[in-house]
């Protein structure tokens, strides 16, 4: 048993990672794309966490009311939902705002000079 996987370590890259990691990555996306604020994705991974819990447990015998497992899925999903998330927000501020902002990095934009 590791700290952050409980069966093994390819079974937490599958399930937690690219499972969830890729549902909570086009979730925060979307989110961002509907201009919803930052606490909606989060609060959606906290419920997503609880749904790849129980592929650990349904599919790979983990424990199902593990607190500690559940917090390190839930904030792996909110790290890889937040960045979804700020990916798709930098590219909408530069591109519907394109005479206020200019991109300044893969994670910012700042104010054009003169703007």
């Amino acid at each position: 048993m590791g700290i952050l996987w409980e069966n093994s370590f390819l079974t937490f890259l599958f399930v937690s990672v690219i499972i969830g990691g890729g549902a909570a990555f086009v979730s925060g996306r979307s989110l961002a794309s509907k201009w919803r604020p930052i606490s909606q994705p989060i609060f959606y991974m906290l419920l997503l966490g609880l749904v790849v819990r129980f592929f650990h447990f349904a599919l790979f015998d983990g424990t199902l009311l593990s607190l500690h497992y559940y917090v390190v899925d839930a904030a792996i999903l909110i790290a890889i939902a937040l960045l979804g998330y700020r990916l798709t927000r930098v590219s909408q501020m530069v591109t519907q705002y394109r005479w206020l902002y200019v991109r300044s990095g893969p994670f910012a934009w700042r104010e054009k000079k003169g703007a």
